[in-house]
């Protein structure tokens, strides 16, 4: 190459960075007055929903959060940063539904205390029901409002008559996912310097359908209640199985805001089916695995045989007759009848 082309190469470089410099603080200098000016736009920053909610949901601290919003658009029903506690608004009842992003506003909350509150914090169709728990049946306070558990029954089975062996101690997970509404009288959380206090309780109030209320009202009498915290992660876990396996499906055409309502739906629907359980011969080598094997129709048989035989015995014997054994047959002669042995 030349010395003449390679001068001309240099200064097309030279001409290309240059042009690029000059674009990029032509731009920089343009978005920041655009910035600033959206900023300006901007009014104060008022509390929305971080994701949707359906009536019935119980504020927790991940349910609010504070945003900027344009001026003109405020309405005196906002929640305004600086004038709301977020804090006492822990524990409320979403009246009706509320969209992700959208302004929550103050008619839209019902208060722990104010009439109606335990019946608008119920969804469609569902019932409260309240068990007793203790501090090693109630995971030791660790179960807030709007925390979702599963409910262990464990009970002591007794040996059948003539069994003679030990009792069958059994648990069994009856029922998964039902939300927590309140502790005790409580209906939410107790936060102190940003952080939840802990307590115990001796009652929770649950949100079940009618039929699992029932099962609940018998499982209190047949043995000992036992709640079990869930994970946040296994709801979305098992919506997602049943997403894949068809047992949720969602309609062609729902719009975004359908579609979350639907899900979040499933997400809260307590479950009485799948149930798992353990008895004591999984724990120890000590204890009974299972009941006893039920007599069958020839078991059942045989013992008749053996009553009858005993009965014939003590008849004959009383009456001063020779004792038969095995088979016998029944014979008259005029007006006499015996028992004779079969195969004489």
């Amino acid at each position: 190459m030349d010395k003449r082309k390679l001068m001309l190469l240099l200064g097309a470089l030279v001409v290309a960075i240059g042009t690029a410099l000059a674009a990029r603080s032509m731009l920089g200098s343009g978005t920041t007055p655009q910035a600033t000016a959206a900023q300006a736009a901007q009014g104060p920053k008022v509390m929305v929903a971080q994701r949707a909610l359906p009536a019935g949901t119980i504020i927790t601290a991940d349910s609010l959060s504070f945003q900027a919003w344009p001026q003109e658009m405020v309405k005196d029903a906002y929640f305004i940063e600086g004038e709301a506690d977020m804090t006492k608004l822990l524990g409320t009842v979403v009246r009706f539904p509320v969209t992700a992003g959208q302004p929550v506003t103050q008619g839209a909350l019902v208060r722990p205390g104010d009439r109606g509150f335990l019946a608008a914090a119920l969804g469609a169709g569902m019932r409260a029901v309240t068990i007793t728990v203790s501090a090693r049946t109630g995971v030791a306070g660790f179960v807030f409002p709007g925390d979702h558990v599963d409910l262990m029954l464990t009970q002591t089975v007794n040996p059948t008559d003539g069994d003679g062996g030990t009792p069958l101690n059994t648990a069994e997970t009856v029922l998964r996912n039902l939300r927590v509404l309140a502790t005790d009288q409580s209906t939410d959380q107790e936060v102190v310097e940003g952080k939840t206090v802990v307590k115990t309780f001796s009652t929770v109030t649950l949100e079940v359908t009618p039929r699992i209320a029932e099962k609940i009202a018998v499982a209190d009498k047949i043995g000992t209640l036992t709640l079990s915290l869930r994970s946040l992660a296994d709801n979305q876990a098992e919506l997602d199985r049943a997403v894949a396996s068809g047992q949720i499906k969602v309609p062609a055409g729902a719009s975004k805001d359908e579609e979350e309502r639907m899900l979040s739906a499933a997400m809260s629907r307590p479950l009485d089916s799948g149930s798992t359980f353990v008895t004591g011969g999984d724990v120890s080598r000590f204890q009974r695995k299972g009941m006893p094997r039920a007599a069958s129709s020839g078991d059942a048989a045989k013992q008749f045989a053996n009553a009858m035989g005993s009965m014939v015995k003590a008849v004959s014997g009383a009456a001063g007759l020779p004792v038969q054994t095995g088979p016998v047959v029944r014979v008259t002669r005029g007006k006499t009848t015996t028992l004779e042995q079969a195969g004489r």
